[in-house]
C-alpha cells in the first residue's frame, strides 16, 4: 500500500520525473493490473454507487433521484470501463507505434497508460457526491497532459512526432470509447441496472 501512495505522489506532483523512473521498469500487464489498477479502480466504482444510491442527483421538477440500481450500474460502468479502458488505450498505443516511428511494447503501453489514469482514479472519490463529478471529470484533464509528456520517454517516439502519435491515438480512443459506453449501459440496460428511483 505504501508503494502504491508513494507512486500516486509521485505522478501527480512531479510527473515529468515519475516518467524517468517508470520507463524503466518492466511493463508486465498482470502485474500493473494486480498492484495498481484494479485497486485504485475500485475507488470511483465504490464512491459511485455510494453517490448515486444514497445521494443521488437533483433533477428539476423530478426532485431526487437516486437507487441502488443505478448505484450499482454506475460502479458497475465505472469499473470496466477504467480497466478495459487502460487495456484498449494500450493495445491502440502500442499498435500504433511503429506507424510514428515508436517502439513500446503492449506492456510499456498499458504501463504508460496505467499511471497517467492516476488523476482519474483519485479524483473518482468525488462521485461519492454525484453533483461534484465534474471535478472527477477535469481530473481526467490533468491525466491527459500526464499520458501526453509520457509518451515520449516510454514510446521512444522521435520528438517531432510525439504530438501527431498522442492525438492520433486520442481520435481512436474516443471512438473505441464511444462503442464501449453504448455496449456496457446496452448489457445493463438488458439485465434491468439502469432504474432510477425519484424521492
Amino acid at each position: 500500500m505504501e508503494k502504491i501512495i508513494t507512486r500516486i505522489k509521485e505522478v501527480l506532483l512531479n510527473p515529468a520525473e515519475a516518467w524517468k523512473h517508470i520507463r524503466n521498469e518492466e511493463g508486465n500487464v498482470q502485474e500493473i493490473l494486480k498492484q495498481y489498477v484494479l485497486p485504485l479502480a475500485a475507488i470511483p466504482a465504490i464512491a459511485s454507487f455510494i453517490g448515486y444510491w444514497l445521494i443521488g442527483v437533483k433533477v428539476p421538477l423530478w426532485g431526487r433521484m437516486a437507487s441502488f440500481e443505478w448505484g450499482l450500474s454506475q460502479a458497475i460502468t465505472s469499473y470496466v470501463s477504467l480497466v478495459a479502458g487502460v487495456l484498449i488505450t494500450g493495445w491502440v498505443i502500442s499498435y500504433l507505434a511503429p506507424k510514428f516511428n515508436a517502439n513500446v511494447s503492449f506492456g510499456n503501453a498499458v504501463k504508460l497508460v496505467a499511471y497517467s489514469y492516476t488523476p482519474i482514479f483519485v479524483a473518482g472519490i468525488f462521485y461519492l457526491v454525484p453533483s461534484l463529478s465534474i471535478i472527477a471529470g477535469l481530473a481526467g484533464l490533468y491525466g491527459l497532459y500526464i499520458l501526453y509528456i509520457g509518451f515520449e520517454p516510454v514510446t521512444s517516439v522521435p520528438k517531432e512526432k510525439q504530438t501527431s502519435y498522442f492525438v492520433v491515438s486520442l481520435l481512436v480512443l474516443i471512438a473505441v470509447y464511444f462503442l464501449l459506453g453504448l455496449l456496457i449501459t446496452a448489457i445493463l440496460g438488458a439485465i434491468g441496472l439502469s432504474g432510477l428511483k425519484q424521492y
